[in-house]
């Protein structure tokens, strides 16, 4: 067995034998890459050096709850002592959270429990596009759906590769880049200009309703009604990607909020405060061609799906929420920073806007609110990025990658708001009077534009 050096530190043993020393591509952030988490709790994590640091990154936002909130802790402990992995049948605890499920969201008649989000987009595809017998898939500019090939193209695209196929990945066959057309959000021309075109051949429209890999795009409720009519008169499929809009803007999603209903919805571990579980669900009709149901003709499998931890998880989950205001507190502490922020960064002569929506909030260092993908190219990358970096220097933990949400959860308080603010103000400050040039992770000069991240 291969043995590290005795001094080597844990950074560098890990990077000896996981490549880059992460196991995702976005945990291997510049300026932290020695960053060694030795706990987690309510809204904070600490680190190997016994730093405390107030979490709003919340790995993306799921632990709408907190970190390891005591009762969904203790539904999974408890869940632990009576079951594991059998693989066959069905538990109670999945007939629960499939009921659940089909109670709150308003798609979903049927519900398919997978182990990530990424699982739930492919199948959605997958079986939009055996109904339809169709070829083209549609995703727009600053949405992201997940590792998948089809899906894995313009996310965070540079000025230059806007209107172009922008993938995420080598490996990606082109035939799979080219059954997918990239639309602009929020343009409803473009929606029905794409439908004049190949409206008989597009198995299927996805989006996040709220592109938040992007920060905070608000989608116009116009936008979302031409969406929902053309893939209606033309028998597309319609998608929503509510993994993160899912409960955290809501307990019925997105569509509860817009009155819009797809045909298809996906969920991700946001249901379970974190824990890896994923759920596709939506029209029976779609929903009954997976082969979960003898001699449908659409595979679906996975050995973890419905793990009895996981679905414990996301049962204790959903029962506080709806049991405890959180979504009030949450929204509240939200509100209080899109509408506290902004007077503060206008005082510093910075031009920045503060957006969001309920618990998610975002500072883009343009002088107007974005409207589309196009808008953010004007965010001040090198703003955007420096003043997080000196904020975990105060113990405050925004995510330093450029267009990157953040997230009030269960456990933050009115305190810390108040030091999110000052704590804001002062590395802003501190960022304006740097002279120097800020690099990106690849280390040319960031003045502005959106970086790939």
């Amino acid at each position: 067995m291969q043995q590290a050096a005795p001094s080597a530190s844990l950074p560098e043993r890990a990077r000896g034998v996981i490549p880059g020393g992460v196991n995702s591509g976005q945990r291997n952030v510049p300026g932290l890459t020695d960053l060694v988490i030795t706990r987690a709790q309510g809204a904070s994590f600490w680190d190997s050096d016994g730093r405390r640091y107030t979490d709003y990154h919340a790995a993306f936002g799921p632990p709408l709850l907190g970190h390891n909130d005591p009762d969904v802790v203790r539904a999974v402990a408890e869940a632990g002592g009576s079951l594991d992995l059998c693989g066959v049948g069905v538990t109670e605890g999945e007939v629960e959270l499939a009921e659940t499920l089909v109670e709150l969201v308003p798609s979903m008649e049927r519900v398919l429990l997978t182990s990530t989000g990424s699982e739930a987009t492919f199948h959605a595809l997958r079986v939009a596009r055996a109904a339809t017998g169709r070829r083209l898939v549609v995703k727009f500019q600053g949405c992201y759906h997940g590792w998948h090939d089809s899906v894995s193209l313009n996310v965070i695209s540079a000025p230059d590769r806007v209107g172009h196929k922008d993938p995420i990945s080598t490996g990606i066959l082109p035939e799979v880049l080219d059954a997918t057309l990239v639309l602009p959000f929020n343009d409803r021309d473009a929606v029905r200009a794409a439908f004049a075109e190949h409206g008989a051949d597009i198995a299927a429209v996805i989006l996040e309703p709220v592109p938040h890999n992007v920060g905070c795009l608000l989608p116009d409720q116009e936008f979302l009604v031409t969406l929902r009519e053309e893939c209606t008169r033309h028998g597309s499929v319609l998608v929503f990607d509510e993994v993160i809009t899912g409960v955290r803007h809501g307990l019925g999603g997105w569509q509860e909020v817009a009155g819009i209903v797809p045909d298809l919805t996906t969920m991700g571990k946001a249901i379970a405060n974190g824990y890896p579980i994923g759920a596709i669900g939506g029209r029976a009709d779609l929903m009954d061609m997976f082969s979960s149901r003898p001699g449908a003709p659409v595979f679906f499998a996975g050995t973890y799906n419905g793990h009895p931890a996981v679905v414990a998880a996301a049962l204790a989950t959903l029962r506080k929420l709806h049991a405890e205001p959180v979504h009030e507190h949450v929204f509240r502490l939200g509100e209080r920073v899109r509408t506290e922020l902004p007077p503060v960064l206008a005082s510093l002569g910075v031009p920045a806007v503060v957006t969001g929506y309920g618990s998610v909030f975002v500072t883009y260092f343009m002088d107007r609110l974005p409207h589309t993908y196009d808008d953010l190219l004007d965010n001040d990358t090198r703003m955007f990025v420096g003043y997080r970096r000196r904020m975990i220097d105060q113990g405050v933990f925004e995510l330093p990658l450029n267009l990157k949400r953040s997230h009030f959860s269960y456990a933050h308080t009115d305190a810390d708001v108040d030091r999110l603010i000052e704590v804001t103000e002062a590395a802003v400050r501190a960022q304006l009077a740097d002279e120097g040039p800020l690099t990106d992770m690849d280390g040319t000069s960031t003045m502005g534009g959106a970086t790939r991240c």
